[in-house]
């Protein structure tokens, strides 16, 4: 039986630096995936702008979310509507129950998240949902839990903690991963930010040169039971 993945992420774009990479290997492999996106992303961060131009704002979001989701493969993308930057003025039962209903849907076996300690508050809170949505009970589902990075989060909170463990090549799958990013026209941002497409690629060089491989993501391992 093929093995599931789900992918919970707390804004749009993140999935794509998290995982995509590594996602779109085991996909190759014969792995079915999944995506959860919490947050609305950055149409909520202009509370200026006029309702009907961030209806807009989001109509053009969604576009690119399906657009990178299915460049590797996705089977289905769920997307929510959580508050950009504001998970923590939401009821964590709430966030909780989101996932846990997704979670009942897909019966994953591999879920990759946030890591726990990233600077985005949405990041930290996402992380604690899922693991309170995965609790290892008897009949739990989940078997094994990985926190990624993301670029202009987790390496801008200080002090410096995310140790990874567990080390996926991509370099098969990098493009992909670049070209899903491309989707994200709107999110992109200009190198030297670390979000940008040359950002990317030297992130996945870095971790590579780390495990004797040109293009890696490095990932935490939260839980795995064998």
């Amino acid at each position: 039986m093929k093995k599931k993945i789900l992918i919970v992420a707390a804004h749009p774009d993140d999935e794509v630096l998290g995982c995509f990479g590594t996602v779109a290997r085991l996909i190759k492999e014969g792995c079915e995936a999944y995506t959860l996106i919490l947050g609305e992303g950055k149409t909520s961060r202009d509370e200026e702008r006029l309702a009907e131009a961030r209806k807009d704002d989001i109509v053009e979001l969604n576009t690119e979310i399906e657009r990178s989701n299915s460049l590797i493969g996705i089977k289905k993308v769920f997307v929510k509507s959580f508050p950009d930057n504001r998970f923590d003025s939401v009821d964590l039962l709430d966030i909780i129950k989101v996932i846990s209903k997704v979670k009942e849907e897909v019966q994953p076996d591999i879920i990759f998240t946030h890591y726990e300690n990233d600077l985005n508050i949405d990041h930290q809170i996402t992380y604690k949902a899922v693991i309170t949505a995965t609790r290892p009970m008897k009949d739990e589902c989940v078997k094994e839990i990985y926190s990624f990075e993301i670029l202009s989060s987790t390496e801008w909170s200080y002090p410096l903690s995310f140790s990874p463990d567990t080390y996926y090549d991509i370099s098969d799958t990098i493009k992909l991963k670049i070209d899903a990013m491309k989707e994200y026209a709107s999110e992109l941002c200009e190198y030297p930010h670390p979000r940008s497409l040359e950002g990317i690629e030297l992130n996945a060089k870095y971790q590579g040169l780390r495990v004797g491989n040109k293009y890696v993501e490095s990932f935490k391992t939260i839980r795995t039971i064998k």
